[in-house]
């Protein structure tokens, strides 16, 4: 899951550096690399593209690709920290979603966790009831969307391969894309460019694999605080990049959210502490 935080930073990072090419064709070159990458070792594997339980793949696939839609979106119109830290608030829906679908309890203190998380929310959202939120707004809905697909990928351990999982979201996301590409959403990209959102593409792979091998082999729970990596290497890449300093409010939001993570993390370990005595 560390991998995974720092290949996801990376590709938020090359999504900024895009610039101003619409948002749907970085989505599918997020998209295009990955199902060539997962469809060439699933062949090569030989354990063929046959997903077992098609329904909660479809689930996968649409809930991970508004997430993704929303998560980019949302990293060209806030500073890259702030961005990021608001779609990893998803370890805390994924707990709830998890509690709710899966029977996986919640205990006293992650209801703690989860409120002070939230608290640390409204320090970077700042609500201001004007336009100047939206973006924050939807990139609290990204972690909604993204934590509903990483629940359904918990479920979907139990059944299918995760590069078949993989493979299946991203040519869903592939084919989903292309509609809007086709009426407009696309800008020819120069060479440069054209590296940089085939980057997007690898960065995302290579996280998407790490993520869901982690998933597979650890309850969701488990995973939260390695998962905030994630933000931290975004935070450092940001003010290397772009001079992106925090504001006093994103620090005691980031703060804040990162104190919910690892009393949820520590809950979860004592937890299981005490079950293997």
């Amino acid at each position: 899951m560390i991998l995974a935080s720092l290949f996801f930073a990376l590709m938020a990072s090359a999504v900024k550096y895009s610039g101003d090419l619409p948002t749907m064709q970085k989505v599918f070159f997020r998209n295009i690399v990955g199902f060539a990458i997962s469809g060439y070792m699933i062949l090569k594997s030989g354990a063929g593209f046959k997903g077992n339980n098609k329904k909660f793949l479809f689930y996968r696939s649409l809930f991970g690709l508004l997430g993704v839609f929303l998560s980019f979106y949302v990293i060209d119109h806030l500073p890259l920290a702030d961005a990021v830290v608001l779609n990893q608030m998803n370890p805390f829906f994924v707990l709830m979603l998890s509690a709710f679908f899966l029977g996986e309890k919640i205990k006293k203190h992650q209801v703690l966790a989860i409120s002070i998380a939230l608290l640390g929310v409204t320090f970077i959202i700042r609500p201001q009831f004007d336009y100047t939120m939206f973006p924050a707004v939807l990139g609290l809905f990204s972690a909604v969307f993204a934590a509903a697909a990483y629940t359904v990928i918990r479920y979907l351990r139990l059944t299918d391969h995760p590069q078949v999982i993989v493979f299946y979201f991203t040519g869903f996301s592939v084919v989903s894309t292309l509609p809007f590409i086709f009426l407009g959403q696309f800008q020819v990209p120069t060479l440069i460019e054209l590296l940089i959102l085939l980057s997007v593409g690898l960065f995302a792979t290579i996280a998407q694999l790490f993520m869901t091998h982690a998933y597979r082999y650890s309850e969701a729970g488990d995973l939260s605080i390695f998962s905030y990596g994630h933000t931290v290497f975004s935070a450092l890449i940001g003010i290397l990049l772009w001079s992106e300093i925090p504001d006093i409010y994103s620090l005691l939001g980031i703060t804040l959210i990162l104190i919910g993570a690892y009393i949820n993390y520590r809950t979860k370990s004592d937890v299981q502490g005490l079950s293997s005595q």
